[in-house]
């Protein structure tokens, strides 16, 4: 934590949040992420919005993004997928699957 605080400024009153500067304690690296400005404006709004700052929504966002990244070893995907290839399973004409699927995606947006 800073040893002292701006002149005239409250620790509490200096960071955006009050809660801030006990979450800084436990944190031991920077990231620094250059942006266009209309970009970090469009950031700000939606952390605003959500009565964060910005700082905190970036953070709960690269969590979000690092629980949708698969840890599981390339070997056993590539296992699966020589095993999944031995075999014989029902399919159609690709023309025809594409259509379905796209069938499937004006259902779903209607």
């Amino acid at each position: 934590m800073l040893s002292h605080w701006p002149q005239g400024v409250s620790g509490t009153r200096w960071l955006t949040r009050t809660y801030e500067p006990i979450t800084l304690i436990s944190m031991s690296q920077r990231l620094q992420v250059l942006l266009d400005e209309d970009e970090f404006e469009e950031i700000r709004g939606v952390a605003a919005q959500r009565r964060m700052t910005v700082s905190e929504w970036v953070r709960q966002v690269l969590r979000d993004a690092r629980r949708g990244v698969s840890t599981a070893p390339v070997e056993g995907k590539l296992m699966a997928v020589r095993e999944a290839a031995l075999h014989a399973y029902p399919t159609a004409d690709i023309d025809q699957m594409n259509a379905e699927i796209e069938r499937g995606y004006r259902a779903g947006s209607e």
